[in-house]
C-alpha cells in the first residue's frame, strides 16, 4: 500500500498515514464505508490465470458462463453460489495454470478441462453458398456465431481465438481437445495470490485449503497486514487455531464425498464479509448448500467455543453458526476477551478503516496541522462515531472522550479515542419467582 498503517508503539513512523492503536479500557467521512467483499483463491477449470479479477452479484447469474466456463446453476459453481449468499463483490485469483484445449480452426482462450467442452460446427450459409456459418458451442449452448467467407474474417469472442492459418470446411462438429488444469497449486502459488491481493481492500479472505502449511501462512500474512500495515480485514482458514483475532477457524467438515471436508470456507467467508457492523453471525442460519457434520455433543460445543473454533450446530431441523467469534483465546490487558467476538472486530476494523480514509484523503498533505486543522479532525470522527452510534454498533458515547492534539513532530498529529462496543445477545439469565 502506498500509505502508511497499522498499529504504533511510538511516534517513529516514516511513511505519511494514520496509525491506530485499540487497547482494552482497564477493568474493577464521516461516511460509513460499505461491508460486503471477499478475497478468495481457488482451483477453476476456466477463466483468466495470473491476476485478480472481479466479480460482482449482479454479474454473477448473467456472465456465470464467461467467467467460470459454467452456467450458474452447475454443481461446479457451488461453492461459488454458497459465497455469494452475504457479498456483492469478490476479488478472485486462479492458482491452476491450465493448458488450453483447441482444434483445427481455434484454441481456447483459457486453460482448463471445461476448454474440452468446447466445439466448432461449420455450415454453408443458406441464403449465400459462398459463405460460411461458424458456430461455437459450450456444452450444448451456443456462445458465438459468425458468418463469414474465410477465417481471416473470423472475430475472436470470449470463448476461442481463431488459428488465422486454419482453412474453413463444413463440420458437423469438431470438439476441442487437450485441455486441462494442470498440476495441483502448492504455497508457491498461494503465496502469488498474496502477493497480488494486498493492494486490494476487501472485508474478509478465505483460504481454500486444508494444508496447515498454507493456512498458517494465510494466518502469518493476515497478522502482518493487520499490525504493520494497517488493513483492517479478518481471513477464513478451516481447523487453524491462529490465537489472533483477524483470522477465523471453521471447525466443521463437509460431508458430501464429492466436495472438499473444508468446503464451508467459502460460506462462512461471505458470511464475515457481509455481516453489518451492527450485526451479529451468532446463530444465523446456514443456507447453503452443503450437508455439513454438526455431530457435536454439548461438551464439544463448549470446549470448541473455548478454544476459539468458529463452529456450527444442529437447531431443530436447521444448521447454525453457534457463536460468531474468532481465534484469539490468550488474553491480555491490551486485548481482552472482547476481542474475540467477531462484532466487536467488525466494529474496530470499521473505526480504523473510515477514519484513515477520512484522514488520508481530506488531511493528509492538505490541511494545516493546526489548531483549527485539528479541531476539524476532531469533528470528522466524532460525526462518524455517532453514525455508529445511531446504528447501535457503539453505545454511550461522549465526544469529550476523542482529543486530537499536536504529536512530537509537526507533521503528526495523536489522536485519543474511547469506545464501548455494542454486541447482540447471545445469552439469556432468567429467575423467575412463583408466589
Amino acid at each position: 500500500m502506498a500509505l502508511g498503517g497499522g498499529t504504533f508503539t511510538s511516534q517513529n513512523k516514516v511513511l505519511p498515514g494514520a496509525y491506530i492503536n485499540f487497547i482494552s479500557a482497564a477493568r474493577a467521512s464521516s461516511v460509513l464505508s460499505d461491508r460486503g467483499t471477499a478475497a478468495l483463491a481457488l482451483q477453476l477449470d476456466w477463466g483468466v490465470e495470473g491476476e485478480v479479477f472481479t466479480v460482482k452479484v449482479d454479474d454473477l447469474e448473467r456472465n456465470s458462463l464467461n467467467i467460470f466456463g459454467y452456467p450458474y446453476g452447475h454443481e461446479k459453481l457451488k461453492p461459488i453460489r454458497d459465497l455469494f449468499r452475504n457479498i456483492h463483490t469478490a476479488y478472485l485469483y486462479k492458482l491452476n495454470t491450465g493448458v488450453k484445449a483447441s482444434n483445427s480452426f481455434a484454441t481456447a482462450n483459457y486453460g482448463g478441462i471445461r476448454g474440452n467442452d468446447l466445439k466448432t460446427v461449420v455450415t454453408t450459409n443458406i441464403d449465400d453458398s459462398e459463405k460460411f456459418d461458424v458456430v461455437t458451442l459450450l456444452g450444448t449452448t451456443t456462445v458465438d456465431s459468425q458468418t463469414v467467407s474465410e477465417t481471416s474474417e473470423l472475430v475472436p469472442n470470449d470463448f476461442v481465438t481463431w488459428k488465422s492459418e486454419s482453412t474453413l470446411a463444413a463440420t458437423a462438429g469438431e470438439p476441442f481437445t487437450g485441455g486441462g488444469n494442470g498440476s495441483a497449486p502448492t504455497g508457491a502459488e498461494f503465496q502469488d495470490f498474496l502477493d497480488k491481493i494486498e493492494s486490494y481492500n476487501f472485508n474478509a479472505l478465505g483460504c481454500t485449503t486444508s494444508d496447515s502449511a498454507i493456512t498458517a501462512l494465510f494466518a502469518a500474512f493476515t497478522k502482518r497486514m493487520r499490525d504493520r500495515v494497517g488493513a483492517k480485514f479478518q481471513t477464513v482458514v478451516y481447523q487453524t487455531l491462529a490465537d489472533y483475532e483477524g483470522v477465523i477457524s471453521v471447525e466443521n467438515k463437509v460431508l458430501n464425498e464429492e466436495d472438499d471436508p473444508h468446503a464451508l470456507v467459502y460460506w462462512v467467508t461471505g458470511a464475515a464479509a457481509g455481516c453489518a457492523i451492527n450485526k451479529s453471525n451468532t446463530n444465523k442460519r446456514y443456507d447453503g448448500e452443503y450437508l455439513i457434520d454438526v455431530a457435536y455433543t454439548q461438551t464439544a460445543l463448549e470446549d470448541a467455543l473455548k478454544a476459539g473454533k468458529f463452529i456450527f450446530h444442529k437447531v431443530g431441523d436447521e444448521v447454525r453458526v453457534l457463536e460468531d467469534i474468532n481465534t484469539l483465546v490468550t488474553y491480555t490487558p491490551e486485548k481482552n476477551s472482547d476481542f474475540s467476538s467477531n462484532q466487536t472486530i467488525r466494529v474496530l476494523d470499521q473505526i480504523a478503516n473510515d477514519i484513515a480514509v477520512i484522514f488520508n484523503n481530506k488531511y493528509l498533505g492538505k490541511i494545516p496541522n493546526n489548531e483549527s486543522g485539528r479541531v476539524s479532525l476532531w469533528n470528522d470522527i466524532v460525526k462518524h462515531h455517532k453514525e455508529l452510534e445511531t446504528l447501535q454498533a457503539i453505545e454511550d458515547f461522549n465526544a469529550e472522550n476523542v482529543t486530537v492534539d499536536q504529536g512530537e513532530g509537526k507533521k503528526a498529529v495523536v489522536v485519543g479515542d474511547v469506545v464501548t462496543v455494542v454486541n447482540a445477545m447471545s445469552q439469556l439469565y432468567m429467575t423467575v419467582t412463583v408466589n
